[in-house]
Protein backbone atom coordinates (compact mmCIF):
# COMPACT_ATOMS: atom_id res chain seq x y z
CA UNK A 1 0.00 0.00 0.00
CA UNK A 2 1.19 3.54 -0.65
CA UNK A 3 0.13 6.76 0.71
CA UNK A 4 -0.89 9.15 -2.59
CA UNK A 5 -1.83 12.85 -1.73
CA UNK A 6 -2.57 16.35 -3.38
CA UNK A 7 -4.40 19.52 -2.95
CA UNK A 8 -5.44 23.00 -4.35
CA UNK A 9 -7.21 25.87 -3.62
CA UNK A 10 -9.03 28.89 -5.31
CA UNK A 11 -10.37 32.16 -4.60
CA UNK A 12 -13.67 30.80 -6.50
CA UNK A 13 -15.96 32.80 -8.94
CA UNK A 14 -17.31 35.70 -6.22
CA UNK A 15 -14.11 36.70 -3.65
CA UNK A 16 -11.32 39.19 -4.36
CA UNK A 17 -9.10 37.61 -2.24
CA UNK A 18 -8.21 33.79 -0.64
CA UNK A 19 -9.02 33.16 2.80
CA UNK A 20 -8.59 29.79 2.63
CA UNK A 21 -4.96 28.33 3.36
CA UNK A 22 -3.76 24.75 3.44
CA UNK A 23 -0.24 22.83 3.88
CA UNK A 24 0.45 18.78 2.95
CA UNK A 25 3.58 17.66 4.55
CA UNK A 26 5.96 16.78 1.65
CA UNK A 27 6.45 12.95 3.48
CA UNK A 28 3.02 13.11 4.15
CA UNK A 29 2.62 12.71 7.87
CA UNK A 30 0.35 16.03 8.46
CA UNK A 31 -2.24 17.51 6.26
CA UNK A 32 -3.60 21.15 7.16
CA UNK A 33 -6.82 23.32 6.01
CA UNK A 34 -8.10 26.32 7.58
CA UNK A 35 -10.59 29.11 6.64
CA UNK A 36 -10.39 32.44 7.53
CA UNK A 37 -13.09 35.14 8.25
CA UNK A 38 -12.72 38.82 10.08
CA UNK A 39 -12.66 40.58 6.44
CA UNK A 40 -10.21 40.75 3.52
CA UNK A 41 -7.00 41.08 5.55
CA UNK A 42 -8.22 39.17 8.86
CA UNK A 43 -9.21 36.18 7.23
CA UNK A 44 -6.41 35.61 5.16
CA UNK A 45 -3.89 36.61 8.67
CA UNK A 46 -5.71 34.20 10.57
CA UNK A 47 -5.92 31.15 8.46
CA UNK A 48 -1.43 31.45 7.79
CA UNK A 49 -1.36 31.88 11.55
CA UNK A 50 -3.02 28.69 11.71
CA UNK A 51 -1.23 26.42 9.34
CA UNK A 52 2.49 28.11 10.12
CA UNK A 53 1.86 27.90 13.45
CA UNK A 54 0.32 24.37 13.38
CA UNK A 55 3.04 23.36 11.00
CA UNK A 56 6.06 24.80 13.18
CA UNK A 57 4.72 22.87 16.20
CA UNK A 58 4.76 18.98 14.86
CA UNK A 59 7.77 19.49 13.12
CA UNK A 60 9.61 20.61 16.06
CA UNK A 61 7.94 17.72 18.24
CA UNK A 62 7.05 15.40 15.70
CA UNK A 63 10.49 13.29 17.07
CA UNK A 64 9.25 13.58 20.64
CA UNK A 65 7.96 10.74 22.39
CA UNK A 66 4.46 12.16 22.43
CA UNK A 67 1.04 10.61 22.10
CA UNK A 68 -0.57 11.94 19.25
CA UNK A 69 -3.39 13.25 20.92
CA UNK A 70 -1.02 15.54 22.86
CA UNK A 71 0.88 16.53 19.63
CA UNK A 72 -2.40 17.47 17.85
CA UNK A 73 -3.98 19.53 21.10
CA UNK A 74 -0.79 21.40 21.72
CA UNK A 75 -0.52 22.47 18.25
CA UNK A 76 -3.65 23.34 18.05
CA UNK A 77 -3.32 25.53 21.04
CA UNK A 78 -0.52 27.27 19.80
CA UNK A 79 -2.26 27.89 16.80
CA UNK A 80 -5.03 29.16 18.93
CA UNK A 81 -2.62 31.84 21.08
CA UNK A 82 -0.55 32.97 17.84
CA UNK A 83 -3.94 34.07 16.37
CA UNK A 84 -5.14 36.05 19.96
CA UNK A 85 -1.20 37.18 19.84
CA UNK A 86 -1.46 38.92 16.34
CA UNK A 87 -5.17 40.29 17.84
CA UNK A 88 -3.68 41.70 20.51
CA UNK A 89 -0.70 43.29 18.75
CA UNK A 90 -3.46 45.09 15.88
CA UNK A 91 -6.45 46.15 17.32
CA UNK A 92 -7.76 45.56 13.03
CA UNK A 93 -7.80 42.01 13.04
CA UNK A 94 -9.14 41.64 16.25
CA UNK A 95 -12.27 40.15 15.25
CA UNK A 96 -10.44 37.33 13.30
CA UNK A 97 -10.57 34.01 13.54
CA UNK A 98 -10.32 30.48 11.25
CA UNK A 99 -11.16 27.05 11.31
CA UNK A 100 -8.89 24.10 11.03
CA UNK A 101 -8.73 20.21 9.95
CA UNK A 102 -5.36 18.52 10.95
CA UNK A 103 -5.05 15.36 9.76
CA UNK A 104 -2.28 13.43 10.95
CA UNK A 105 -0.63 10.04 10.44
CA UNK A 106 1.44 8.07 13.35
CA UNK A 107 3.12 5.50 12.30
CA UNK A 108 0.34 5.09 9.34
CA UNK A 109 -2.70 5.66 11.85
CA UNK A 110 -4.54 8.37 10.81
CA UNK A 111 -5.61 10.61 13.91
CA UNK A 112 -7.70 14.02 13.42
CA UNK A 113 -9.04 17.12 14.65
CA UNK A 114 -10.93 19.77 14.01
CA UNK A 115 -12.33 23.14 14.67
CA UNK A 116 -15.28 25.04 12.98
CA UNK A 117 -16.74 23.93 9.73
CA UNK A 118 -14.07 22.54 7.40
CA UNK A 119 -14.67 18.69 7.22
CA UNK A 120 -13.02 15.64 6.60
CA UNK A 121 -14.80 13.14 5.26
CA UNK A 122 -13.59 8.97 4.13
CA UNK A 123 -14.62 7.65 1.10
CA UNK A 124 -14.87 3.86 1.03
CA UNK A 125 -15.99 2.03 -1.85
CA UNK A 126 -19.34 4.11 -3.29
CA UNK A 127 -19.91 5.39 0.63
CA UNK A 128 -18.68 8.83 1.26
CA UNK A 129 -19.03 9.83 5.28
CA UNK A 130 -18.24 13.09 7.18
CA UNK A 131 -16.05 12.28 9.51
CA UNK A 132 -16.36 15.42 11.31
CA UNK A 133 -18.60 17.21 13.10
CA UNK A 134 -19.76 20.90 12.16
CA UNK A 135 -18.98 23.35 15.26
CA UNK A 136 -22.00 25.28 14.19
CA UNK A 137 -25.61 26.99 14.90
CA UNK A 138 -27.26 25.21 12.33
CA UNK A 139 -25.57 21.35 13.51
CA UNK A 140 -26.60 21.73 16.64
CA UNK A 141 -29.86 23.12 15.58
CA UNK A 142 -30.56 19.44 13.62
CA UNK A 143 -29.33 17.49 16.31
CA UNK A 144 -31.89 18.99 19.12
CA UNK A 145 -34.46 19.03 16.13
CA UNK A 146 -35.37 22.79 16.17
CA UNK A 147 -34.23 22.96 12.18
CA UNK A 148 -34.91 20.16 9.88
CA UNK A 149 -32.13 19.24 7.45
CA UNK A 150 -34.04 20.47 4.24
CA UNK A 151 -34.54 24.00 5.89
CA UNK A 152 -30.64 24.17 7.20
CA UNK A 153 -29.46 23.91 3.50
CA UNK A 154 -30.58 27.57 3.10
CA UNK A 155 -30.98 28.64 6.71
CA UNK A 156 -29.61 32.42 7.22
CA UNK A 157 -27.99 31.42 10.17
CA UNK A 158 -26.21 28.08 8.45
CA UNK A 159 -22.70 29.85 9.12
CA UNK A 160 -22.70 30.88 12.24
CA UNK A 161 -19.79 29.24 14.03
CA UNK A 162 -20.10 28.14 18.15
CA UNK A 163 -16.01 27.48 18.03
CA UNK A 164 -13.38 28.67 16.15
CA UNK A 165 -9.13 29.67 16.04
CA UNK A 166 -8.81 32.98 18.21
CA UNK A 167 -10.83 33.12 20.89
CA UNK A 168 -9.63 33.18 24.39
CA UNK A 169 -13.08 30.49 25.33
CA UNK A 170 -12.25 28.06 22.86
CA UNK A 171 -13.20 24.74 24.23
CA UNK A 172 -10.54 21.80 24.65
CA UNK A 173 -9.78 20.01 21.32
CA UNK A 174 -10.84 16.44 20.97
CA UNK A 175 -8.37 14.65 18.97
CA UNK A 176 -9.23 10.79 18.00
CA UNK A 177 -8.43 7.79 15.86
CA UNK A 178 -9.63 7.25 12.48
CA UNK A 179 -10.31 3.81 10.58
CA UNK A 180 -8.95 3.09 7.42
CA UNK A 181 -8.14 0.05 5.37
CA UNK A 182 -6.74 -0.19 1.65
CA UNK A 183 -8.30 1.69 -1.08
CA UNK A 184 -10.22 4.57 1.08
CA UNK A 185 -9.45 8.52 0.45
CA UNK A 186 -9.81 11.24 2.82
CA UNK A 187 -10.78 14.70 1.82
CA UNK A 188 -10.51 17.66 3.34
CA UNK A 189 -11.94 20.51 2.55
CA UNK A 190 -13.20 23.81 3.18
CA UNK A 191 -17.30 24.81 3.58
CA UNK A 192 -16.34 26.52 -0.03
CA UNK A 193 -16.93 23.38 -1.45
CA UNK A 194 -19.83 21.68 0.27
CA UNK A 195 -21.98 24.85 -0.48
CA UNK A 196 -21.84 24.19 -3.94
CA UNK A 197 -21.23 20.46 -4.21
CA UNK A 198 -23.78 17.61 -3.05
CA UNK A 199 -22.08 14.58 -1.64
CA UNK A 200 -23.29 12.25 -4.02
CA UNK A 201 -21.70 14.70 -6.62
CA UNK A 202 -17.95 14.69 -4.75
CA UNK A 203 -18.37 10.93 -4.42
CA UNK A 204 -18.96 10.19 -7.84
CA UNK A 205 -15.61 12.97 -8.51
CA UNK A 206 -13.63 10.86 -5.91
CA UNK A 207 -14.60 8.02 -6.71
CA UNK A 208 -13.94 8.18 -11.19
CA UNK A 209 -10.86 10.63 -10.97
CA UNK A 210 -7.99 8.11 -9.14
CA UNK A 211 -5.38 10.88 -9.68
CA UNK A 212 -5.19 12.97 -6.23
CA UNK A 213 -4.23 16.23 -7.77
CA UNK A 214 -6.93 15.81 -10.96
CA UNK A 215 -9.44 15.12 -8.43
CA UNK A 216 -8.49 17.70 -6.19
CA UNK A 217 -8.74 20.61 -9.13
CA UNK A 218 -11.88 19.01 -10.62
CA UNK A 219 -13.89 19.10 -7.49
CA UNK A 220 -13.34 22.84 -7.64
CA UNK A 221 -13.63 23.51 -11.05
CA UNK A 222 -17.53 21.92 -10.07
CA UNK A 223 -17.86 24.24 -7.46
CA UNK A 224 -16.56 26.63 -9.59
CA UNK A 225 -19.46 26.08 -11.92
CA UNK A 226 -22.19 25.62 -9.59
CA UNK A 227 -21.24 29.53 -8.25
CA UNK A 228 -17.68 29.33 -6.46
CA UNK A 229 -19.46 31.94 -4.13
CA UNK A 230 -16.82 30.93 -1.47
CA UNK A 231 -13.15 30.29 -1.30
CA UNK A 232 -12.06 26.56 -1.98
CA UNK A 233 -9.80 24.17 -0.81
CA UNK A 234 -9.29 20.87 -1.24
CA UNK A 235 -6.95 18.02 0.14
CA UNK A 236 -6.93 14.19 -1.36
CA UNK A 237 -4.99 11.44 0.85
CA UNK A 238 -5.34 8.27 -0.71
CA UNK A 239 -4.48 4.78 0.54
CA UNK A 240 -4.00 3.20 -2.67
CA UNK A 241 -4.40 -0.18 -2.98
CA UNK A 242 -1.66 -0.46 -6.26
CA UNK A 243 1.99 1.26 -5.52
CA UNK A 244 2.06 2.25 -8.87
CA UNK A 245 -1.48 3.61 -9.00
Amino acid sequence: MKRLFAGATDTGCVRSANQDSYYIDPDGRFFVVADGMGGHAGGEVASKIAVDSIRACLESLWDAETDPQKLMQDAIDKANQAIINDQMANPVRSDMGTTVVLLLFRDDQPWFCHIGDSRLYRLRGAKLEQISDDHTWIARAIQTGVVNADDAKSHPWRHMLLQCLGREDLKSITAREIEWQPGDRFLICSDGLTEELSDDRITHQLKSIRNCQQAAEALIDSAKTRGGRDNITVVIVSNELNPNS
